[in-house]
């Protein structure tokens, strides 16, 4: 490892940070509205936890965050005038809680509970992303958070045909659950890292995580470190940074945080910087980007690299916003 990575350049990539808000001019920049909403969130958690919560103008972030908000439906879109998604709603939200400036940015929370309960099929355990019904234990993760964040999570409650939403949710992932222990993102799919993530992260938000095979899911998710540090998503396939994050999370919530090799994934992160420009890759050599830059930092977080914030392996937020709103659960961090 050369010594410009040997360590993390953490004001290099606040810096890499601040310069993606200043490309308008770029082809880049317009072709990722799809993605912006989740882009801010990426960035603002990064910022967060490298504890420059500050290099982000908060008024227009809150601005732009309110100005992708439909007071008609109550969720988010990506973009100012784009269609709404759970995958925007759990940012938007995200984001405006980090700042804590939900009031601030004039959401009505009411609306945005109410769009995220009628994502839900009638007498269904799972969420779909948005109105065109596409389901994924993402969605359903999304609707878990974004419900617990606004502390709607009793809502989940209601009977419906002698059953409680709750428990149809629970029903739902208990089928999605593989003979390895984990899960897809469908009921029969094959096992993946990120869907691990958000089923574990799910079920300990609603405190199931009874259903759950602990040892044989961290059995697999340990697998999943490969020679040189690096953790993937599935066997025979490459290491990338981002499952410092899926795979660390979920071992984090099942108290198996130590079955990973600590000191091998941290230089693995490390080696992926740009010394450079700032940022992190998905592995070393390639171009950084936000996505993989707050969920490098957030792995090496969990692992107990110092200077860096303690983040949430539930909610991938800073631990003391989740705390100020009283939602921690049961983890172990490095």
């Amino acid at each position: 490892m050369s010594e410009s990575t040997a360590k993390l350049n953490a004001d290099k990539h606040v810096e890499y940070i601040v310069n993606l808000g200043r490309a308008e001019n770029t082809l880049s920049y317009h072709l990722t509205e799809h993605l912006r909403l989740n882009g801010i969130y990426w960035a603002i958690t990064s910022l967060s936890l490298l504890g420059r919560i500050d290099a982000l103008d908060r008024s227009a972030v809150i601005e732009y965050v309110g100005n992708c908000w439909n007071s008609s439906n109550g969720g988010f879109s990506s973009h100012p005038n784009h269609d709404t998604h759970i995958l925007s709603t759990l940012s938007g939200i995200q984001i405006l809680i980090t700042l804590d400036a939900v009031e601030e940015a004039k959401i009505d929370t009411s609306k945005v509970v109410d769009y995220i309960l009628q994502l839900r099929p009638s007498n269904q355990g799972f969420f779909t992303g948005d109105e065109w019904g596409e389901s994924d234990t993402r969605f359903t993760y999304c609707a878990i958070s974004t419900l617990s964040l606004l502390g709607a999570l009793d809502r989940l409650d209601q009977v419906e045909s002698g059953t409680s939403i709750k428990q149809k949710i629970v029903s739902w992932f208990t089928q999605c659950i593989n003979f390895d222990g984990g899960f897809g993102n469908n009921i029969g799919a094959e096992t993946h890292s990120g869907q691990v993530f958000t089923a574990v992260a799910a079920l300990a938000i609603i405190d199931r995580l009874d259903i759950i095979h602990t040892d044989n899911l961290s059995w697999w998710l340990s697998e999943r470190q490969v020679q040189n540090g690096g953790l993937n998503g599935r066997p025979q396939k490459q290491e990338d940074v981002c499952y410092s994050w899926w795979v660390l999370s979920a071992l984090s919530i099942l108290h198996r945080l130590h079955w990973i090799n600590k000191d091998k994934l941290i230089s693995f992160i490390l080696s992926a910087q740009d010394p450079d420009c700032g940022g992190i890759a998905d592995r070393p050599g390639d171009v950084s980007d936000v996505f993989h830059t707050l969920f490098g930092v957030a792995g090496l977080s969990m692992l107990g690299y110092p200077e860096i914030e303690r983040v949430d392996p539930v909610y991938c937020m800073p631990v003391k916003t989740i705390e100020r709103l009283g939602l921690k659960k049961s983890y172990t961090l490095l």
